[in-house]
């Protein structure tokens, strides 16, 4: 047994499977310490990270602006005061306001999971109707109304057909059996199955991520995305862009500045604080007043003692004035990045008698190991070769490239990264192919 694996043996005995969060039971890793675009675990070893902690440091780890600014908060004596307002709250709901445009207010909140909580909330008071749909496939949080339907194996999916919904299927017990009246699930880039539920009159809201990054990625069709908003105005319910992994890594704007198609609500998190605890709920100002409702039977609570607590706030601040300030040159040199290393795995495994699809979002891609890339779950469920992706995934690791060992997830290239680390990367992963 090798010495991490002995190591994390000791954090099994006081942490329930030795890992704060259910996802990082994976291939079990003791990371220490990290900068710009590399990790180094507790054996001293160094990695190039493509994880980059499921994606939020979109500058790299421990930006020296974001982390400066931060020390300087607390030389200040800043602190976490619970009564009134702070001036670093309204800078950053400020900047988020000016970035986005489906955005006219914002709250802060901690984690993307309590920000889709509160947009599903608000769309139910909105509305006066509890059900809502998600997207098989689709991750929105760990709360009961969503914590249904990620990366069910073929058995369960294979019964779909178009234009129907999915059966429910919790990832998590101890979900109250009755929460199945209030949630839908429908394959991603159904229109039909989301008509077919908003005709009951029963649908609050659709919650969807605007391309699929929970399983990789897996993009709208064309019209898609217009589409669910042509519903939502059609059947009078809400539209709710999950845009915690897609906002701040493609544009400032988010995601919806790039599809042009302007949600009811919002929700960030990740990148918005180059991963720094911190998420945010925004939208149009006919949802966001039920915060603060005149009429207090439609008021929607939102509470939370480290709400706009300095240190998100800051590192949020940082981060978007640097993404404001500096865009084009950080996004174009994630995106030159990300296509040299699509060129460069296209190359790689198009030299190999195996179907693949390498599929790519500016500085986000994934391998998929079949013959098309996928429209929804269904046809990664089916078709990819899971056994391969985890062995590659895994003699990658070990290699020095840290690719999350899961299948089907992304991998996120950040400013931190340069030429050089992805030549250098695509110089391994040629190595590691062959040996495959």
């Amino acid at each position: 047994m090798s010495f991490i694996k002995k190591e994390f043996e000791k954090y099994k005995e006081v942490i329930p499977n030795g890992v704060c969060s259910s996802q990082r039971h994976n291939d079990p890793r003791i990371f220490v310490k990290a900068k710009g675009a590399y990790i180094w675990d507790s054996e001293g070893k160094q990695y190039t990270d493509y994880h980059a902690a499921f994606a939020p440091m979109l500058l790299g780890h421990n930006d020296n602006d974001v982390n400066d600014a931060i020390m300087e908060g607390i030389r200040q004596n800043y602190s976490l005061f619970g009564s009134g307002a702070s001036p670093w709250e309204e800078g950053f709901a400020r900047l988020i306001v000016e970035s986005v445009p489906g955005v006219d207010k914002a709250l802060l909140v901690n984690t993307g999971s309590e920000a889709t909580y509160f947009a599903i909330r608000v769309a139910r008071s909105a509305t006066k109707r509890d059900k809502i749909i998600i997207m098989q496939g689709g991750y929105n949080g760990w709360h009961n109304d969503v914590a249904f339907n990620l990366q069910d194996p073929w058995e369960k999916v294979s019964s779909y057909k178009k234009g129907e919904p999915m059966e429910l299927f919790p990832f998590s017990s101890g979900i109250p059996s009755n929460q199945k009246e209030n949630t839908a699930v429908v394959q991603y880039n159904d229109l039909e199955a989301v008509e077919n539920l908003m005709k009951t009159g029963e649908i609050a809201g659709i919650i969807c991520e605007p391309i699929l990054q929970n399983i990789g990625i897996v993009k709208p069709e064309e019209g898609y995305l217009q589409g669910l908003r042509d519903l939502c105005d059609k059947y009078e319910s809400v539209l709710i862009f999950d845009e915690v992994k897609t906002g701040f890594r493609y544009s400032i704007g988010g995601y919806q500045s790039i599809c042009n198609v302007v949600p009811d609500l919002s929700t960030f998190g990740k990148a918005v604080a180059n991963g720094y605890p911190l998420g945010v709920i925004g939208g149009k100002e006919e949802f966001m007043k039920y915060f603060s409702h005149s009429d207090k039977s439609k008021q929607v609570l939102v509470a939370g003692t480290f709400n706009g607590h300095f240190i998100g706030s800051i590192a949020g601040i940082t981060t978007l004035t640097k993404l404001r300030d500096q865009g084009d040159e950080i996004y174009g040199h994630l995106d030159k990045l990300g296509s040299q290393m699509e060129a460069g795995l296209e190359s790689i495994w198009s030299a190999k008698a195996v179907p693949f699809n390498t599929v790519r979002q500016g500085s986000v891609f994934t391998t998929y190991f079949m013959e098309n890339a996928p429209k929804r779950w269904n046809d990664i469920a089916k078709n990819h070769d899971t056994d391969l992706d985890l062995a590659y995934r895994k003699k990658l690791v070990n290699a020095g490239l840290y690719f999350v060992p899961m299948p089907a997830k992304q991998c996120s290239i950040s400013f931190a990264h340069t030429k050089k680390d992805i030549d250098n990367s695509l110089e391994i992963i040629e190595r590691v192919v062959k040996e495959l």
